[in-house]
């Protein structure tokens, strides 16, 4: 992750002409570190914004002597208000108009404990975040360049101009910047015990002044490697009203880049990418034993298939391809099949309501009988198909015609169910009954059968008075078959 560090320039003082502390200058220049992997191998230099390197990350470091720290007792305040309630408790200790003045709270807040906050001069501050932003480039984080850390410790830099060393202390009682060279910090160097632990640094160019004044040797530390130190503090001083736009998708891609990047998330990374990987292994193992699975299932249907049918050579589809033969055979007995005139006329023969008048016609295509019965309300309809079902069929309703058909197995069944009887003469039938054939035989249980007006026939005349037909072709689905006994539901054929 490309990181790029930014160092903001001191703010100029104000003189005895009164220099405007907003002020920039018309093209100014920054300090940077850019490093293409976020820490090792830095690339020091100095730019105009629009030339500045582009990062995944920038970062902005407020210099030591910009920042003005104060130790408060943070409001129990809402988010909204905690602004406004941090002005009033720091209206005595601000030097400045409260409209100049940017306030930021630590990161770990805890309201109603004392928390050290910053102060800034906030056209400032906006003037420099403004000037690095003008060119299509956005600051991620502001972060101090000293931030405050109860153990003892200074660091000496340059300053600006003529202005000489500068010192930056900080211990228990806060940070603050020095001259290096002046009475003040001679003051507070003096009162430094020779048992209490000083870690002192100093850049290249004030290492000779830092030895002076601490009277020790002082760790060497560059400018680049100063700003890498500063980028790392978790404080960030853009907030309230300085705080960029996007801030949930901002801080959702610091958190992603953090956990990516950041050691104490190994260990997390290394369990995630061990899951990721035993997921993927076992998915591939599982995957395997379900091909084996259904190899094994389909050399067993074609076993079957050729050992039942060895005239069978070529397996393609092994169950469609035995379908076919059992309809073949069933077609050479001359026995009808499920979806064939007798069974669908005998299950609807079965469904058919007791309170219903015999159909007006019918008429059959393959896998479907039309059924002309007009009147029928949703409840019998739904009545009907409800008695359709435990035989295995189902009917399809348009006003003035009902449809039967094979009902479409559910999903994990493996036998249809049973199909009605071949219809026949009623049982029980008393000596001397005639036969069948002569008329409509009442049904057991009291029910009427389900007659059929023949076609072309006016209701209400006698069967005398119906044109003769000379007979009519046997169906096709079932050759060489004798024409289907009579029934309760006499057909007339077309």
């Amino acid at each position: 992750m490309s990181t790029l560090i930014v160092a903001l320039p001191a703010q100029p003082r104000l003189s005895s002409q009164g220099a405007d502390a907003g002020a920039m200058p018309a093209s100014p220049e920054f300090d940077y570190v850019y490093s293409a992997d976020g820490g090792a191998r830095p690339q020091p230099g100095r730019a105009v914004p629009a030339l500045l390197p582009k990062a995944q990350v920038v970062i902005a470091v407020v210099p030591p002597s910009d920042i003005g720290w104060h130790r408060v007792t943070l409001p129990k305040a809402p988010a909204a208000k905690l602004r406004q309630a941090l002005a009033s408790v720091m209206e005595e200790v601000l030097l400045e108009d409260e409209a100049d003045v940017h306030l930021a709270v630590p990161p770990a807040l805890k309201p109603g404990e004392p928390a050290w906050v910053a102060a800034l001069n906030k056209p400032w501050l906006k003037a420099q975040l403004d000037a690095l932003e003008a060119d299509g480039l956005t600051v991620d984080r502001v972060v101090p360049a000293w931030a405050p850390d109860d153990a003892p410790s200074g660091h000496f830099f340059p300053g600006e101009g003529d202005a000489g060393p500068q010192l930056a202390w900080r211990d228990a009682a806060g940070p603050l910047c020095l001259p290096a060279a002046s009475d003040a910090s001679r003051t507070l160097l003096a009162r430094l015990g020779a048992d209490i632990p000083v870690r002192w640094t100093a850049q290249p160019e004030c290492g000779a002044e830092a030895e002076r004044l601490a009277g020790g040797s002082v760790a060497a530390l560059s400018a680049a490697e100063f700003l890498q130190a500063a980028a790392r503090s978790e404080w960030n001083l853009r907030q309230f009203d300085l705080t960029p736009q996007r801030r949930g998708s901002r801080a959702a891609k610091e958190l992603l880049q953090q956990v990516w990047q950041a050691p104490q998330w190994r260990p997390a990374r290394y369990g995630v990418a061990a899951l990721l990987v035993l997921n993927l292994v076992g998915a591939n193992v599982w995957a395997w034993q379900q091909r084996q699975a259904l190899g094994r299932q389909k050399a067993a249907m074609t076993a079957l298939l050729q050992t039942t049918f060895p005239q069978v050579r070529a397996v393609i589809d092994a169950p469609a391809q035995m379908q076919k033969e059992i309809d073949l055979l069933r077609a050479a007995a001359g026995k009808p099949g499920e979806a064939d005139l007798e069974p669908l006329m005998a299950a609807a023969d079965a469904a058919w309501p007791p309170s219903r008048a015999p159909a007006d016609g019918l008429k059959y295509e393959p896998g479907r009988l039309i059924v002309s019965s007009a009147g029928w309300s949703p409840q019998e309809v739904e009545a009907f198909r409800s008695r359709l079902r435990p035989l295995g069929y189902d009917a399809e309703s348009v006003p003035g015609r009902l449809t039967l058909m094979r009902a479409k197995l559910p999903a994990g069944s493996m036998d249809p169910p049973a199909a009605p009887a071949r219809p026949g003469p009623p049982t029980g039938m008393p000596p001397g009954a005639p036969p069948p054939g002569a008329g409509p035989a009442p049904a057991p249980g009291g029910r009427p059968p389900m007659p059929v007006q023949p076609l072309g026939m006016t209701p209400g005349a006698s069967p005398q008075q119906m044109p003769q037909r000379e007979p009519a072709a046997q169906p096709e689905n079932a050759p060489g078959t004798a024409p289907p006994p009579a029934g309760p539901v006499p057909i007339q054929q077309q």
